[in-house]
């Protein structure tokens, strides 16, 4: 934005110096044609006349110096601006090929979601509705997990070793006997690799 308003500044800046110009080119032009016409018969208004185009074509040149002063300021706005576009359109590439990625990930991610709710509603319907109610319970307070696997006498979800009495309760438990983590009050589920 900056780069575009210093180009368009500097053009506007151009376009007044180049009318400069050509009030002055025009009023030498007029005073030259005064000059050659020989209209002008006093000496010393001849000599006005002379002093005045001179001082014309001084005040042309300077003004055709500013001219060639801003044209190169603003061809080199227009580099600068041409050279951030092109960034600028590097860097929404970029972001486009980001979104695109992002939202197909989130569509993959709902996929799975949908899959995982319908598979966890199957699993839910044969669940105790007390146990199942318990573990909601131990899910909402353990930041998602109600149930951790027990392996190699250590609790899954909080990564804790059991103590032996606690091993040997959940020994003699009978297997469809909830057994719960001293430490994170989590359901723990028994398994061939539990160390039991």
């Amino acid at each position: 934005m900056a780069a575009q308003t210093e180009e368009s500044d500097c053009a506007r800046e151009q376009t007044k110096a180049e009318q400069d110009v050509d009030q002055v080119r025009q009023r030498a032009a007029r005073d030259q044609k005064r000059l050659d016409s020989g209209a002008v018969s006093s000496p010393k208004d001849l000599e006005n006349l002379q002093r005045e185009i001179a001082s014309l074509a001084k005040r042309q040149g300077d003004l055709e110096d500013v001219v060639l002063e801003v044209m190169e300021r603003r061809e080199s706005a227009q580099e600068r601006v041409a050279e951030l576009t092109e960034r600028v359109s590097a860097v929404q590439s970029k972001i486009n090929d980001a979104t695109a990625r992002r939202d197909a990930a989130f569509e993959e991610i709902d996929g799975e979601e949908a899959t995982v709710t319908k598979e966890r509603e199957v699993v839910a319907a044969s669940v105790p509705a007390d146990l199942l109610k318990l573990y909601d319970k131990l899910r909402a307070q353990q930041g998602g997990v109600g149930a951790a696997k027990l392996y190699a006498r250590t609790c899954q979800g909080c990564r804790q070793e059991l103590a032996i009495t606690e091993l040997s309760e959940i020994r003699s438990a009978a297997p469809d006997t909830v057994v719960r983590c001293e430490n994170c009050r989590r359901i723990l589920v028994r398994t061939a690799e539990s160390g039991l």
